[in-house]
């Protein structure tokens, strides 16, 4: 505590306008404070004067997380390759796939594992889960054990319980998914309206059809079905089967249409 306050004390009046640790060992002088040294590896304390420097003092700090994980248990495919940030926490028999970045403030439970080139940030993700591969879990967001977020989904600020599925090309966005509910592939919440964001509750066991668009404010009761390519605009009663899209109707032979087109 007194080293973070006393950095918070440094400052930049010098020719370089820039921060120097060092004056830390002044501003303890100042305090009539003892100070003492230990040595450390040349890497833990490179210096950053340009863009080069920063990205490699960045990786070492990212490959330093890296061992962290290993030496905690996490199996790491391919480590160069994954982008760990800071204050992640790991339960046990974790396994990363390559091309993994998983940002800061991340809790990932037991058995979880997260296909390649996915992303978390400040996410809790309990065990058993799978996410991914090309997965994004952006911040607030908290998935239940036993759920599949799969290729191509993107998940922000919502919650997905126990067991639910979503497995291809969807977004779901400030939301509350029930347990047991399976996400057709290509369906999306529609929350945002150009002013202000809304929210989607899906209660337990809801099944949604494919490519089907669900337009916030929503609340869709347990138990239901909604067929695929839908758009949905009202709430939803529980046990409900419903279809929400335009009567497919042959306007012509194809044949004929070809030929109109070509004359």
């Amino acid at each position: 505590n007194i080293a973070r306050a006393l950095i918070d004390k440094i400052d930049n009046n010098n020719i370089k306008k820039e921060y120097y640790l060092t004056d830390v060992i002044a501003k303890l002088n100042q305090l009539a404070k003892d100070s003492t040294y230990i040595e450390v590896s040349s890497t833990e304390v490179q210096g950053v004067n340009n863009k080069f420097e920063l990205a490699n003092a960045t990786k070492y700090y990212l490959m330093m997380n890296c061992n962290n994980a290993l030496t905690q248990g996490v199996t790491l495919i391919d480590p160069e390759s994954c982008y760990l940030g800071h204050n992640i926490k790991f339960g046990k028999d974790v396994v990363i796939e390559p091309n993994v970045t998983i940002f800061a403030h991340v809790e990932i439970g037991d058995k979880v594992t997260i296909k390649a080139f996915s992303y978390i940030e400040d996410a809790v993700i309990d065990a058993e889960v799978e996410i991914g591969p090309y997965a994004r879990i952006r911040p607030k967001s908290k998935i239940a054990s036993k759920v599949k977020i799969g290729n191509f989904v993107e998940i922000k600020n919502s919650v997905i319980k126990f067991s639910s599925k979503i497995n291809h090309l969807s977004y779901i966005g400030d939301s509350e998914i029930g347990a047991e509910v399976n996400i057709g592939a290509g369906s999306i919440t529609c929350n945002y309206d150009g002013f202000k964001k809304h929210k989607t509750i899906i209660e337990d066991e809801v099944f949604i059809g494919s490519n089907s668009a669900l337009i916030a404010p929503l609340h869709i009761g347990k138990g239901s079905i909604i067929g695929a390519g839908s758009t949905i605009t009202n709430d939803i009663k529980q046990n409900s089967v419903i279809i929400a899209r335009s009567k497919q109707n042959k306007i012509a032979d194809a044949s004929d249409f070809k030929n109109k087109k070509n004359t």
